[in-house]
């Protein structure tokens, strides 16, 4: 198996924070409303944000669907990163996998509805771009595959699945695993006007101690050629998401529709302390190393569309400061055409530790201090319950700080 060597499609210091963070939000010149990134994602694994209960009637579902796009519109936000593949399972009737337990409570039931239609139409009802998030190689947040419905795919093709840290992935080391989540993913492209295609930061599995990743066969029938299975690994990545790229620059979406592709890593991609083109962080993860995936390559190949940076951090935070990784990711896509925006821990507003989170202030200080970099083109919040709750008015600051006016995409 040869490495991915052709190249891709298309081919600031920190400054003085205080100065930065003393400013006002910038507004165009023309008082026109400015082009920028505010979005949110919604997820659907485990009930996180939607729906709130798998026993909600179809009706109730989509007045929670509704509610959520309404309040997307409210906080003057433009796009909402819809998780439609949770689990390799499906929120639109898939010939490839089946309905997620998470709209009836039963893997492959039929809920009576198509959610993925019906959130498309009301989004673009309100202005709002839809992207359809998902998830490539989980296939269950549990160990045992006689829970899944009998004609999944991981029950069909038992040798595609790996059990780890408590639960089921497939095998991302596999040819025919690559090919098939490929497949399963598109046909939501080829079927719905969706504006984009995102990942989120789940490759390889986050690491778990003590236990090991065993893909032992797949290294010894794939791997020859590579110097490490560190680099077959990356390499397994490398190509799910160039291909996928290449899929939907090709192909396209419905009716020739111009598809976005994006990915919403872990902020780090490697410590300056093992790589010195890595940020000045001390973080206990790595992309490139533990999640083999070569974040910083997709952006200077021109991969990828967007990149959203999950910097779930404060300003000031020792190990992995939001001053530090916002420059970082700014200089990593400076010239390349690909958008940076920044993933921001709405969720972590008002917890105790570290303690800057405690300030409703704390998340609007992020966009001004992000505002002195050219690169970053917007900010999307996680998540949509939280949008919601806004349990200490970290939202609605950003809100009245920042968001004066509505803004284009």
């Amino acid at each position: 198996m040869r490495r991915i060597t052709r190249r891709g499609f298309a081919v600031a210091a920190l400054g003085a924070a205080s100065s930065l963070l003393a400013a006002g939000p910038a507004a165009p010149a023309d008082g026109t409303s400015r082009r920028e990134m505010r979005g949110m994602w919604l997820a659907t694994v485990a009930n996180l944000d939607w729906p709130s209960s798998a026993k909600l009637q179809p009706a109730e579902q989509q007045r929670e669907l509704r509610a959520h796009f309404d309040r997307a519109v409210a906080r003057k936000l433009n796009t909402v990163f819809f998780q439609v593949r949770p689990t390799a399972d499906a929120l639109w009737p898939s010939p490839y996998e089946p309905w997620a337990q998470y709209l009836t409570g039963q893997q492959g039931r039929d809920p009576g509805w198509d959610p993925l239609d019906f959130a498309v139409r009301e989004a673009h009802r309100r202005n709002l771009e839809l992207h359809a998030w998902f998830n490539p190689y989980r296939v269950a947040n549990h160990t045992d595959p006689g829970r899944l419905t009998p004609d999944h795919p991981a029950r069909r093709h038992p040798g595609w699945v790996l059990p780890y840290g408590g639960k089921l992935y497939y095998n991302p080391g596999l040819p025919e695993v690559r090919q098939f989540v490929q497949d399963a993913m598109f046909d939501a492209v080829r079927r719905y006007p969706v504006d984009g295609v995102h990942f989120d930061d789940y490759f390889y599995p986050y690491p778990v101690a003590g236990q090991r990743f065993d893909d032992d066969a797949a290294f010894d029938e794939f791997g020859s050629g590579f110097a490490s299975r560190a680099a077959w690994r990356r390499d397994n990545i490398d190509r799910l998401v160039y291909e996928m790229a290449a899929r939907l620059r090709d192909g396209g979406g419905r009716a020739g529709r111009r598809v976005r592709f994006g990915v919403a890593p872990f902020a780090v991609w490697r410590n300056r302390a093992t790589d010195q083109r890595g940020s000045r962080t001390q973080a206990g993860v790595q992309t490139y190393d533990d999640l083999y995936a070569d974040t910083r390559r997709w952006v200077r190949e021109g991969w990828i569309d967007y990149i959203v940076p999950q910097v779930y951090w404060p300003l000031g935070f020792t190990a992995a400061d939001y001053a530090e990784l916002v420059p970082w990711w700014a200089r990593t896509v400076d010239g390349t055409g690909v958008d940076l925006y920044i993933g921001e821990a709405l969720y972590k507003a008002g917890e105790e530790q570290p303690a800057a989170w405690q300030d409703p202030a704390e998340l609007s200080r992020h966009l001004t201090f992000a505002r002195g970099y050219p690169q970053v083109g917007g900010h999307v919040y996680f998540s949509a319950k939280d949008v919601a709750k806004d349990r200490v008015g970290a939202m609605a600051r950003v809100v009245r700080d920042h968001y004066a006016a509505a803004a284009r995409t």
